[in-house]
């Protein structure tokens, strides 16, 4: 056995298995396709450069193990204590299977963990010359077809250790077949080698990571998919003379930031400025007049960023900081057409807020540039049609007038492939420098026109980085504020880089990995980075102390001051709130004024909405009946004329008024009332008031109840209308008959007395919808009708009548609104599953 140590590895993913070594049963195993995690995933970032080094592992006797599993010594990395661990006959499944074990993961203190990047290999004795490349989506197919001459086997990953998975690895690792095959190289004299390249890193931990603090800066908060977006956020935001003309946009006090994007813009700049903890970004995104749905789905950066250009430009007009926006990101170019033979010339002046960069074919910017402002000869079948002069040779192209002082440079690394006929990304190499000289050469890039007294030297301000492919993926930014140091703002981190991580890392194209053995091998390892940069933004060296400019509190408007200070007062009381919780009781009160506002809204099932009902804060110790005089002061309905019904939870998943207090539980203080009644879930205690209306339209005392009152409740149902309404409760004799309340429905639904109707009782609706009929000649108890039971009632549906009805019953309807509910519940959950969080 042997130890090295080689030069650090980099970052790699891999759609392999990557799984805890558990027992693997017969069946669907549910992390067969499971991807690699990746640093942007995991919740630690690794920071500098990694300790590293490779383990050497000689099995003899290989086929000769009797034993499930085998260990390796321990070996040291990092200060911590690694072993190999290998299935010879495999984990449940017909490959080897490999993973990397923390060695002394049984002692180590509570909560420990660990971050490290790592490979294992299987070292094939025979054949050096050939080598097998694993890719992103097929790295596994590529390594399992029958190449004889298969060089070695290699995998990477990197995962964050701890006491619930303290090992992982590669379950279908190589097939046995292979593996065993004495032609293939692998095993020889009955010795396998197996190999391991280990780097620990330093982690910062997601949770307790205080970017403000570590940093200056905060992050903002991801919706869902909405990574592109912050980070394009960022990159505005820290374009100081950007982000004070946003200030001095006129807002009034009157306005509501999910309804103006200047006081939206203003308000998330404002938090980005003032505030410790990380940023919600939902006001703006309604103010750009998106849903939930749109959170969700990945927009376009370049679309998003003109768009945002386009609006703030109009709303600018007429103000203080009209013209900021072409001040600060306006250039213009000079496409012309110029004849050989003839003296004709054709010239248009256009704008650009931002520009496109090949990627494809081009080694960096200036390759870019200089394919940018590439002379096209028009001849042959091309010729221009130069007026009177007819049909002529001629050069077309391509050069700028002036450059803005803030360059955004769009790098084109998604482009549509007419081959395959989709659309792919482009992960070549691709160079940009930290300073950009558009001068050079001469000044080539420019035209005639241009005022050669203007140096056109840039500084890097910010690299916003795509990781992944083209179906999806992930967005941060690396942002120089100052121009001098370097940040990373990944959503709601932030964390300081170095400029090598900005730059150099964010180039694309290939990494190529140290060689395993040097021994057995003459090909080097390769794989894609699919981390790389796909915009820019440079900002003119002469230009800088305007653009870099100071932005306090001055810039900001008083009503906004004043507006996000009482937001902060109180997020703070909130915060208070949440720390006293234990001494408080939640009360939540429904009453049959929020039924009947609710139901056939936002409610088709049960009752209520209990989130939508007034809560009250009370003390634990403070007695119910004192709560009673609260209540009467809010609702106006004197403690006399109040009872309150506590809620069950029943067995079929429902949720309905069970029974009345007694007096003895009215006496007892809240907090003893809520543990008795709902142990369940003792953060709230929920009750509904019961309040008897007399005929002259005010409260009455409630009706005594005895165990022969049966409470229900009534739905109506409209099938023409499809709708279904909440009309009311009545106290029922359990040894009656529905016959018996027939009118007084008719009089709650507003219908003639004698109008025949149909009742069902609405059971269930979880896993799926239950709501039987109701036989009239049957008294309530033999119907099992209890206290909160739910009766829908309904004109009978009309036989052979020419209107048609979707729905014509109850039950019907029911199973409509329940399998509505449930295809929205499971597009939500296909975009949490297809998206990028």
């Amino acid at each position: 056995m042997t130890l090295m140590t080689p030069p650090p590895l980099d970052q790699q993913e891999d759609d392999e298995m990557l799984v805890p070594h558990t027992e693997f049963t017969e069946g669907p195993q549910p992390m067969e396709v499971a991807q690699a995690e990746t640093a942007t995933a995991a919740d630690a970032q690794s920071v500098d450069d990694p300790p590293s080094a490779r383990f050497t592992w000689t099995i003899d006797n290989f086929s000769r193990f009797n034993t499930k599993k085998l260990y390796s010594d321990v070996f040291v990395v990092g200060g911590y204590k690694w072993r190999i661990l290998v299935f010879p006959k495999g984990n449940n499944v017909d490959h080897l299977s490999m993973y990397l074990d923390v060695a002394d993961s049984t002692n180590l203190p509570y909560g420990w963990s660990r971050y490290a990047q790592f490979s294992l290999t299987v070292i094939n004795q025979l054949h050096q010359k050939y080598s097998i490349r694993k890719d992103e989506l097929y790295l596994y197919q590529i390594c399992v077809c029958y190449c004889i001459h298969r060089t070695h086997v290699r995998s990477y990953t990197q995962h964050q250790f701890n006491s619930r998975e303290s090992d992982w690895g590669f379950t279908s690792f190589m097939p046995l077949g292979e593996l065993y095959d004495p032609g293939r190289g692998y095993l020889v004299n009955d010795s396998c080698i197996v190999e391991a390249d280990v780097a620990v890193r330093r982690v910062i931990d997601y949770w307790s990571h205080d970017s403000k603090k570590e940093t200056g800066y905060v992050g903002l908060k991801n919706q869902g998919a909405t990574c592109y977006m912050n980070s394009l956020l960022q990159t505005l935001y820290h374009i100081p003379y950007f982000r004070k003309a946003v200030y001095h946009m006129p807002t009034t006090e009157n306005d509501i930031p999910s309804g103006s994007i200047p006081l939206a813009l203003q308000s998330l700049f404002y938090k980005l400025q003032y505030s410790d903890t990380s940023v919600a970004t939902k006001e703006l995104t309604k103010s750009f007049g998106w849903d939930t749905y749109d959170s969700f789905m990945q927009h376009d950066v370049q679309e998003l960023n003109r768009v945002l250009s386009e609006k703030l430009e109009d709303k600018m007009k007429g103000t203080v900081v009209e013209g900021t926006i072409q001040q600060l990101f306006e250039g213009h170019h000079m496409n012309y057409i110029e004849c050989i033979n003839v003296d004709y010339k054709s010239t248009r002046k256009e704008s650009f807020y931002d520009l496109q960069l090949d990627v494809k074919g081009c080694r960096d910017v200036y390759a870019s540039f200089d394919k940018y402002v590439e002379v096209e000869r028009l001849e042959g079948d091309n010729k221009y049609h130069a007026e009177q002069h007819g049909l002529q040779d001629a050069r077309k192209g391509v050069l700028f007038i002036d450059f803005p002082p803030v360059l955004q440079l769009q790098l084109k690394r998604f482009e549509y492939d007419f081959m395959r006929d989709t659309m792919v990304k482009i992960n070549d190499r691709y160079e940009f420098p930290l300073q950009l000289d558009l001068d050079r050469e001469n000044g080539k890039y420019l035209s005639p026109e241009a005022d050669r007294s203007v140096r056109n030297l840039y500084t890097l301000h910010s690299v916003l980085v795509h990781s992944g492919g083209v179906h999806g993926g992930h967005y941060y930014a690396y942002i120089r504020p100052t121009l001098s140091d370097q940040f990373k703002f990944d959503d709601e981190r932030v964390t300081k880089e170095d400029v090598k991580r900005a730059l150099e890392e964010q180039y694309g194209g290939e990494e190529e990995l140290p060689q395993t053995n040097p021994g057995f091998n003459n090909s080097p390892f390769k794989f894609t980075k699919y981390s790389n940069a796909y915009m820019l933004v440079y900002i003119r060296e002469s230009d800088k102390e305007k653009v870099i400019c100071n932005v306090d509190e001055k810039d900001i408007a008083e009503h906004l001051r004043i507006r996000l200070k009482k937001e902060q007062e109180e997020k703070e009381q909130k915060r208070k709130e949440k720390a006293e919780a234990h001494l408080y009781t939640i009360i939540k009160v429904a009453r049959s004024e929020d039924l009947l506002e609710q139901i056939g809204k936002d409610v088709y099932f049960d009752l209520v909405d209990h989130d939508k009902v007034r809560s009250f804060r009370i003390q634990k110790q403070i007695t119910f009946n004192l709560f009673k005089e609260e209540v009467a002061k809010e609702f106006g309905i004197p403690v006399q004329f109040q009872r309150f019904w506590l809620w069950a939870k029943r067995q079929n998943h429902t949720y309905r008024p069970n029974r009345p207090l007694t007096p003895q539980e009215e006496a007892q203080s809240v907090g003893q009332l809520r543990e008795v009644s709902n142990k369940a879930n003792n953060a709230e205690l929920k009750l509904f008031l019961e309040v008897e209306i007399g005929q002259d339209l005010r409260p009455v005392p409630p009706p005594e109840k005895t165990k022969e009152d049966i409470l229900l409740f009534f739905k109506l149902y409209d099938p023409s209308k499809e709708e279904l309404r909440y009309v009311g409760r009545l106290f029922v004799k359990g040894s009656g008959k529905p016959l018996e309340i027939l009118t007084k429905l008719n009089e709650m639904a507003g219908f003639a007395p004698d109008q025949e109707i149909e009742l069902y009782e609405e059971i269930k609706f979880e896993p799926n919808v239950m709501c039987e009929h109701i036989d009239n000649r049957l008294t309530f108890r033999s119907s099992q009708l209890e206290d909160g039971d739910i009766v829908c009632f309904q004109k009978p549906p009309q036989m052979g009548s020419n209107e048609q009805c979707r729905y014509p019953d109850v039950p019907s309807f029911l199973e409509y609104m329940h399998n509505r509910q449930f295809h929205s519940a499971c597009w939500l959950l296909g975009l949490w599953c297809n998206g990028t969080f």
